[in-house]
């Protein structure tokens, strides 16, 4: 099998994956796409040099971050400010509890987004975040708590019977927003 060959079989592997993850920390399909693109365009460029394939999928959810992360460093809000305040809000149903947490995840910055992505939806420990994000745990689990705090303000009664928050966003996965037992 050739080199080329070997990573077009690591790509289809893990384009899927990559995706969800990409959606998760953005918010959008085709940016989503996007990132997942010049994640693996990356990969490819740097695949003769992976020595470990089997680090191949860490080092791939590294870049896609690394490339999310400067993504958001390019791009400036574009949230449109209104002298109009929003209507009440209504208890979502379950199939709307997706939006409803992919709204509070965008409120987040870039940073403490990843964190919360790679730590509740990746279910990576607090060690593997810090070494995937290049920082300290400490900086890892402070900037989880400022974050999980400022979804719970966000979500409110939302994440009552939920559990962890983790949960929360293991029942936004692919269950379309049913609660897991």
């Amino acid at each position: 099998m050739t080199v080329a060959d070997e990573f077009v079989e690591f790509a289809r592997a893990m384009s899927p994956r990559l995706r969800r993850t990409a959606f998760i920390l953005c918010g959008d399909w085709h940016t989503a796409e996007d990132l997942v693109q010049v994640t693996l365009a990356k990969m490819f460029v740097s695949w003769r040099r992976i020595s470990r394939r089997d680090a191949a999928p860490a080092y791939a959810t590294r870049t896609l971050v690394n490339v999310y992360l400067a993504d958001k460093r390019l791009k400036r809000a574009r949230e449109v400010l209104t002298d109009r305040l929003p209507e009440h809000p209504i208890e979502p149903s379950a199939p709307e509890l997706r939006m409803v947490v992919l709204d509070a995840l965008a409120a987040l910055p870039p940073g403490a987004r990843a964190v919360v992505v790679l730590r509740y939806w990746e279910d990576m420990s607090v060690e593997q975040v810090a070494a995937v994000l290049g920082c300290s745990a400490g900086n890892v689990k402070s900037q989880a708590a400022r974050a999980l705090s400022r979804l719970r303000a966000h979500l409110g009664d939302e994440l009552a019977g939920w559990g962890p928050p983790g949960r929360l966003l293991a029942a936004t996965h692919e269950t379309g927003g049913k609660k897991h037992g």
